[in-house]
C-alpha cells in the first residue's frame, strides 16, 4: 500500500509491545469480519479514525466504543454475495452426495473395494434458509435451479419474495430436508442449538456459511456423531482456526476453512473497496460504505 505506512500486527511476535510502540500514531485499521477489532486494541489507538472491515460482518468490532469515539466502521457490502452463495451450494451438494468421502476413497486407492452407502438426492429437496438478506436470496436463486421447495425465516417476511415464510425456526427445521444458516451475526447469540437440530431430525442436513458462533458446536457434534441429523457442511467455526477434532473423523461432514469469499476476483474487489473507504476518510470525506459515524 504505497499511500500508507503499514504495520502488520498479525505478523508481530510481540503484538502488545508493537501496540505500545506505534499505537499512538495509528489512524486506520484494516481487519477481517471474523477478526474484527476489540475494545482493548482500540483503546491503544487514540488517533484512530477508521476501522475498515474487509468483509460484511461487524459483530467482532466493538461498535459501541467506535460510536462513542466517532470512529468510522466500514465494510465491503455486496461483493461477497455470489461467492458465499456459491460455496453454500457447493457444501450442500458435496454433503448430500458424499463427495468428500468419495474423493478420499479414490485417493486412497480403495475403489472399487469400498462400497459407499447411497447418497441423498439434491434435486427436489425442501431447503430452509435462515436469514433472507442478500446472501440468503442469492442462495435461494441457486437452489431453485434444482427444483427445490424453498422456505425461510427472518425477523419478518421479506417483501417481494415468493418463497414460504416460516416465523418459528423449529417449525422451519421440521419442514425441511436441508437447513442453511445465512443470518447476520450482529446479535452474536446462538441460533442453532440442540432443539433446532432435533427438529431437523435424522434425515436432515445442516449447512453453515454465516458465523460459527451462531451454532452450539457441542450440540452439533453430538447430533452428527449420534446420527440424529444426517450430515453437515461447515465453512465457519466458533473458535477459528481451531476446529473441534470430533468433526475430523465423521464421514457425514464436509469441512471448509472459512473460504466463502476466497476467490481472486472477489478479494481484489474487496481490497479496492477498503482502499476507497480509507481514501475518503483521510481526505476528510464520508467513507461510502460506512456502517458507523
Amino acid at each position: 500500500m504505497r499511500d500508507y505506512e503499514v504495520h502488520r500486527l498479525y505478523q508481530s511476535s510481540e503484538p502488545k509491545q508493537m501496540l505500545a510502540d506505534i499505537g499512538p500514531v495509528i489512524e486506520g485499521v484494516v481487519t477481517g469480519g471474523a477478526k474484527g477489532l476489540s475494545r482493548d486494541i482500540m483503546q491503544c489507538l487514540p488517533a484512530l479514525k477508521i476501522v475498515a472491515v474487509s468483509g460484511i460482518g461487524t459483530d467482532a468490532v466493538d461498535l459501541v466504543y467506535a460510536a462513542e469515539h466517532n470512529i468510522f466502521v466500514t465494510t465491503t457490502p455486496g461483493v461477497l454475495t455470489d461467492d458465499v452463495a456459491d460455496l453454500a451450494l457447493g457444501l450442500l451438494i458435496s454433503t448430500l452426495r458424499q463427495m468428500s468421502e468419495g474423493e478420499q476413497v479414490v485417493r486412497a486407492g480403495r475403489w472399487p473395494q469400498t462400497n459407499l452407502p447411497l447418497a441423498r438426492k439434491v434435486s427436489g429437496t425442501t431447503v430452509g434458509i435462515i436469514g433472507m438478506g442478500r446472501v440468503g436470496q442469492a442462495i435461494a436463486q441457486r437452489v431453485a435451479a434444482f427444483k427445490t421447495r424453498i422456505l425461510y425465516t427472518d425477523l419478518g417476511p421479506v417483501a417481494g419474495l415468493d418463497y414460504g415464510f416460516v416465523a418459528d425456526i423449529h417449525a422451519l427445521a421440521q419442514e425441511v430436508d436441508v437447513l442453511i444458516l445465512a443470518a447476520s451475526a450482529d446479535g452474536g447469540k446462538v441460533i442453532i442449538g440442540e432443539s433446532v437440530l432435533e427438529a431437523l431430525g435424522p434425515q436432515g442436513y445442516f449447512i453453515n456459511v454465516a458465523r460459527g458462533k451462531l451454532v452450539d458446536e457441542n450440540a452439533l457434534l453430538a447430533a452428527l456423531t449420534e446420527r440424529r441429523i444426517a450430515g453437515a457442511g461447515l465453512d465457519v467455526f466458533a473458535n477459528e482456526p481451531h476446529v473441534p477434532e470430533g468433526f475430523f473423523t465423521l464421514s457425514n461432514v464436509t469441512l471448509s476453512p472459512h473460504r466463502a469469499s476466497a476467490t481472486v476476483q472477489t478479494r481484489l474487489e474487496m481490497g479496492n473497496i477498503v482502499l476507497e473507504n480509507l481514501m475518503a476518510c483521510f481526505s476528510g470525506k464520508l467513507p461510502p460504505h460506512r456502517v458507523l459515524a
